[in-house]
């Protein structure tokens, strides 16, 4: 093998290196111009539509009235105003108002804090894909116009059934206010206000949820383009490494921003829903559509945003994970490969006579006169390749919650202690009961 005519310069690994792909035709979600793609003007459209646009001074004070107007206003007006009718006293449907207040507030103050310090383009990594291949830039396409389906997906069905509620509980309930005429359509109007407020303090949550999934889903796709460099023989481990830490790094930066919406999120739904179960099962009064129809609705909505967040995490923290797998393989293929190489080369030579008389004739020589051809500076492939094992072993964390990686043992735990509490719950209704 004929020894490299820069075997002793010292190589240095350029992490923040940029891969030059500007030669791949179409770039989709990149254009430089000021106008910005399809899918950005959806996702912008969308924010001002929800009134979340803080581009400008007017758009963030329109942002924070309606925050104030519908995530606190409506919700405490209309419970000091509703007279429930007297045969049916009970009503649930007030257990919700304080935990979608909440979610929503966790949600539209995550939301500010991304516009304030990022910006929507690096709050999706949109300047990051010029560093990616074609296939990771249309599978994030794709992905982006998937998250407005996942979001109607969920919100839809939600938004028929709590209309269809809203319509059934305003026809058997009366708005009081004082100083108010008779004549003025008191149900009607809050009616509206209430339907507004649920589909603002919903539709903010959900918006963050899916942000967090696209997110995610994006790492995905990069880690399947890493997948790809462990093909063939020729593979750099050089290459491998810098695209690994790349994409570290974003790990690490989606889950500090993330971080405190996930662990809110997770608490506040934890405790409203576990005191709901409580408050419902050990009440006597009758359940029925008209009195708890709120609840289902916005527990369905609220665990389905959560679920949404956790599984993407676990999804990604297990492909994250699962590259040392692969890493290892490949290497030992590599490895085993060249090992019968070697094998079958010293085969098919003999020894040469100058081995054979070197070690008949001149065994008491002084071992200082041995020369060996060892480069220090440039590693072999074996060790690169080693290197590159041992540092994906020490590096393969997904999504992290202040060091503790979001994965499916977590997910076991988080299940195992929420059904601890079902199991508490029931405990104390048999016991009240």
């Amino acid at each position: 093998m004929t020894p490299s005519t820069n075997s002793t310069k010292t190589h240095m690994i350029n992490i923040n290196s940029r891969s030059n792909d500007s030669d791949q035709p179409n770039k989709p979600l990149l254009q430089k111009s000021p106008e910005p793609s399809d899918e950005l003007s959806n996702f912008q459209i969308s924010l001002k539509w929800c009134a979340l646009d803080h581009s400008t001074s007017l758009g963030k004070f329109i942002s924070y009235f309606t925050f104030i107007l519908l995530t606190l206003v409506v919700p405490i007006l209309t419970s000091l105003t509703l007279k429930l009718p007297s045969k049916d006293p009970t009503s649930f449907n007030k257990l919700v108002q304080l935990p979608e207040s909440g979610l929503a507030a966790i949600a539209f103050f995550t939301l500010s804090a991304f516009f304030r310090n990022y910006g929507l383009r690096q709050l999706l990594f949109l300047d990051g894909l010029e560093e990616d291949t074609f296939s990771v830039r249309r599978g994030y396409t794709r992905e982006v116009d998937k998250a407005f389906k996942c979001l109607a997906c969920i919100l839809l069905p939600s938004c028929f059934l709590e209309l269809a509620h809203k319509v059934i509980f305003f026809t058997t309930v009366k708005v009081s206010l004082p100083y108010m005429s008779p004549s003025v359509p008191l149900n009607s109007i809050v009616f509206v206000l209430v339907l507004a407020s649920w589909l603002y303090r919903t539709g903010v949550f959900l918006l963050v949820c899916i942000l967090f999934r696209l997110t995610c889903e994006l790492q995905i796709l990069r880690f399947e383009g890493l997948h790809k460099f462990f093909e063939g023989c020729d593979s750099n481990s050089k290459v491998i490494f810098q695209e690994h830490v790349r994409i570290r790094k974003q790990l690490w930066v989606t889950s500090h921003r993330y971080r405190f919406f996930i662990i809110g999120c997770w608490f506040t739904i934890t405790v409203s829903q576990f005191a709901a179960l409580l408050l419902v099962l050990a009440s006597k009064a009758e359940k029925t559509f008209l009195n708890s129809g709120d609840l289902v609705v916005c527990s369905a909505v609220e665990l389905s945003g959560l679920f949404l967040c956790l599984m993407e995490a676990a999804r990604m923290t297990h492909r994250a994970q699962g590259i040392v797998a692969i890493a290892t393989r490949w290497h030992m293929l590599l490895t085993c490969s060249s090992a019968a190489g070697l094998d079958s080369d010293k085969q098919g030579k003999g020894q040469s006579p100058e081995a054979n008389g070197g070690c008949n004739g001149e065994s008491d020589n002084d071992s200082s006169d041995i020369s060996t051809s060892v480069c220090p500076h440039e590693p072999s492939p074996f060790q690169t390749r080693q290197a590159l094992v041992t540092y994906l072993g020490h590096n393969h964390g997904g999504i992290t919650l202040f060091g503790f990686a979001l994965d499916r043992g977590m997910l076991h735990t988080i299940f195992a202690f929420e059904f601890s509490l079902v199991l508490w719950v029931l405990s104390k209704v048999v016991v009240l009961s």
